[in-house]
């Protein structure tokens, strides 16, 4: 398929699924110049260039992850933006945000530009630097916001650097504030965290590891929200994972608080009991919590109090997780599982699949406040083609992040993406492509 993004399009016959617009239909999709020029009826001469047949398929605007780290600048012997954006692009992701922990910090406008002009170079996904909220992530001298917002940071945070103290906090979201700017906050108390590795509980004590309390990561959202509160900041709690603080969260927003939260799927999922037999591949910031705290976390983002999934992709080189549990680096390489994991709570009866689309789509796009993760007639042209019940399996041969560091490594996936679109133009295609053999898939399973 010819990808110049002047081609006009036509996505055929596919289950169009635009949950900003209430859209579940089978439904044809024109796309002109970048952009939709039409759903279901043909705009005037529509003469497609490109007809792709999406039978059996969904077709939805593109995935919007809002954390996942690149590995540049500074880290490039475990990843890089070409690599990662490409395994984005394969993973329906058309755009993601990328914290401020690079190496040099993004905090900067040089840095900041310098990211974007390699993802623009790599020509695979939008990517959105969050600018430091103080310089070199020192927890101290707040940055340059209005000078980073001014070169594309979509948002402030300070990744899991702590603040130095709760007056420095609430400076920062008056500033930030000041300029509409949104700030990203990852909680964790650094004193009830200290060393630890893992959840701190059961299996905590028994493999002898130190732990995190569930409370390292509830009393940093209760003395944000007060300064939230106070400040009249634009919030955004990311990688939650507990359900107290969810419903800490929850509560917030009933009372008219302007904050919102997201949660990794693979929260969703796995519990600390996934670390068992010193699992390094589970050995996450935050940890992997309770089968009680998953449940909670899956009930909040079925309600809508947790509006956003994200993959929390961090790649790493083999080494990094091959020493003693609490000496390897915490992390997992998660784009490619993102839409399976995703999928695999619809089948579990947790979301149906508009609200699971809308998690990973108009839900990050209304975060950022950003006219992205819709298909409305004159919206950017971000599409993701994918097929629900192809099976893969999650190895070299099907995966593109330089990062295997996973422990869904070898394991069947359920959930393909045949065809995304950035901006009008195709930056992944599955082969054989939809067009090469009409309703090929189905049944495929």
């Amino acid at each position: 398929m010819n990808d110049h993004d002047s081609l006009r399009i036509l996505i055929r016959g596919g289950r169009l699924i635009d949950p900003a617009h209430g859209i579940d239909a089978i439904v044809d999709l024109y796309l002109a110049q970048g952009r939709v020029a039409g759903v279901d009826a043909a705009p005037a001469g529509f003469q497609a260039d490109t007809v792709v047949d999406a039978a059996d398929h969904v077709v939805c605007p593109g995935f919007i992850d809002l954390c996942a780290r690149l590995r540049e600048p500074g880290q490039t012997h475990k990843a890089s933006i070409a690599s990662e954006t490409a395994a984005a692009a394969k993973a329906g992701v058309t755009t993601l945000c990328c914290p401020p922990d690079t190496s040099p910090v993004i905090d900067t406008p040089a840095v900041a530009t310098l990211i974007q002009e390699r993802a623009e170079q790599a020509g695979k996904a939008r990517v959105l630097p969050i600018g430091a909220l103080t310089q070199q992530l020192n927890g101290k001298d707040l940055s340059a916001m209005a000078a980073l917002k001014a070169v594309g940071c979509v948002a402030v945070g300070n990744a899991h650097a702590p603040l130095a103290n709760s007056q420095i906090w609430r400076r920062a979201l008056e500033y930030a504030a000041t300029h509409d700017l949104l700030v990203v906050i990852r909680p964790e108390d650094p004193w009830l965290k200290e060393q630890g590795c893992v959840h701190e509980g059961v299996l905590a004590t028994r493999l002898g590891l130190p732990g995190i309390p569930e409370t390292a990561e509830t009393v940093a959202v209760a003395q944000t929200l007060a300064l939230i509160e106070q400040t009249g900041a634009r919030a955004h709690f990311g990688q939650l994972s507990s359900g107290r603080a969810a419903a800490m969260i929850a509560a917030a927003q009933a009372s008219g608080i302007a904050v919102s939260c997201d949660v990794a799927a693979h929260q969703l999922h796995l519990t600390e009991m996934d670390v068992d037999g010193f699992d390094a591949r589970c050995h996450l910031r935050p940890p992997l919590r309770t089968a009680a705290d998953r449940d909670a976390l899956r009930l909040a983002l079925a309600q809508g109090s947790i509006a956003a999934l994200c993959s929390d992709h961090q790649p790493h080189e083999p080494d990094a997780k091959l020493d003693t549990f609490i000496a390897t680096e915490p992390g997992m390489a998660a784009l490619e599982t993102l839409l399976p994991l995703t999928l695999s709570l619809v089948t579990d009866g947790v979301l149906s699949l508009p609200q699971a689309i809308a998690r990973l789509t108009s839900g990050p796009a209304k975060i950022l406040g950003l006219p992205l993760g819709n298909l409305a007639v004159g919206a950017v042209a971000d599409v993701c083609v994918f097929h629900a019940e192809t099976a893969w399996r999650a190895t070299d041969g099907q995966w593109l992040s330089r990062g295997r560091n996973t422990p869904f490594w070898g394991t069947s996936q359920r959930g393909a993406v045949r065809l995304t679109l950035l901006a009008g133009k195709v930056v992944y295609e599955a082969y054989p492509a939809p067009t090469a053999m009409p309703g090929a898939e189905r049944g495929k399973d």
